[in-house]
C-alpha cells in the first residue's frame, strides 16, 4: 500500500476505531481511497441528489443543512473528524436521494467510502454499532432542534447564537438568519432592538458585544 495511504489509513483508524474490524479492510482498499481535499465553501452535497458515498471527516468541518424553495436555510448539524455523517447514512440505508446539503465550513480533508463498501461494512458488529450509535445521537439533537423552531422565540434564539463567539463576531446578518432558519430581515430587526438596549454595536458584516450578561439573560429562557 503506498505511504500516503497508509499514513491516512492509521490516521482513519485513530480517528474512527470501528474501523479496525471492517471487511474490506482499509489497507485492503488501498489507494482506492486516497484522501479528497476541498476548500472552504465547497459544496459536498446536495438536496435530492444521489449519495456517492459514505464521508469520513479526516481534517475540518462539514455543515449539514436543509434549503426551502423561499431560499431560506436551516442547518441541522456539523460533521468534525471522528463523527458520522447522517443524511448520508440514511440515504444509503434507504438507496433514496439525499435529504440535507453539506458544505466545508473550512478546509477539510475526508475519505469518500463507497456505497457497497459501506453496505458491506455494516455486516461488522462495531461499525454497525457506532453507525446506529449516530442515529441516536443525531435523532437527540434534531429533536433540540425542533424544540427551538417550533416552541421558542427567535430573539432567544439569537441571543443564544450570538454569545460563545468572543466579542467582536465577523458575520453577515443573512448569516445569522440562515443558521437560525429565518429571513434576515427578522434578524436585522433584532439585532437593532439589540443595538437600541445597548448590548451589541453594530457595522457592516460585524458585531461588537457590549454586554454579554443582558444577551445571556435573554438566551437563559432557552433552558
Amino acid at each position: 500500500m503506498p505511504p500516503e495511504t497508509t499514513h491516512t489509513g492509521r490516521e482513519a483508524l485513530a480517528l474512527y476505531p470501528a474501523l479496525g474490524q471492517v471487511v474490506p479492510t482499509l489497507e485492503a482498499l488501498g489507494s482506492t481511497l486516497g484522501p479528497v481535499a476541498v476548500p472552504a465553501g465547497a459544496v459536498l452535497f446536495s438536496e435530492n441528489s444521489p449519495c456517492q458515498g459514505f464521508p469520513l471527516v479526516l481534517e475540518g468541518e462539514v455543515k449539514v443543512s436543509r434549503h426551502s424553495s423561499d431560499g431560506r436555510s436551516l442547518e441541522l448539524y456539523r460533521v468534525v473528524p471522528g463523527e458520522l455523517c447522517l443524511a448520508s447514512s440514511a440515504c444509503l440505508f434507504r438507496s433514496q436521494p439525499l435529504s440535507a446539503q453539506a458544505v466545508a465550513t473550512k478546509p477539510t480533508r475526508l475519505l469518500l467510502i463507497p456505497p457497497p463498501v459501506f453496505i458491506q461494512w455494516l455486516q461488522t458488529p462495531a461499525f454497525r454499532d457506532a453507525v446506529l450509535g449516530l442515529f441516536a445521537e443525531r435523532m437527540a439533537d434534531l429533536t433540540g432542534l425542533i424544540d427551538a423552531v417550533a416552541f421558542q422565540r427567535l430573539d432567544q434564539r439569537l441571543a443564544a447564537a450570538l454569545l460563545g463567539r468572543g466579542q467582536d463576531l465577523t458575520v453577515t446578518h443573512q448569516e445569522l438568519a440562515a443558521e437560525l432558519g429565518t429571513v434576515r430581515e427578522i434578524v436585522s430587526r433584532l439585532l437593532r432592538r439589540f443595538e437600541r438596549e445597548g448590548w451589541l454595536v453594530l457595522a457592516r458584516e460585524h458585531i461588537h458585544i457590549r454586554d454579554s450578561a443582558a444577551l445571556r439573560a435573554v438566551a437563559a429562557a432557552l433552558t
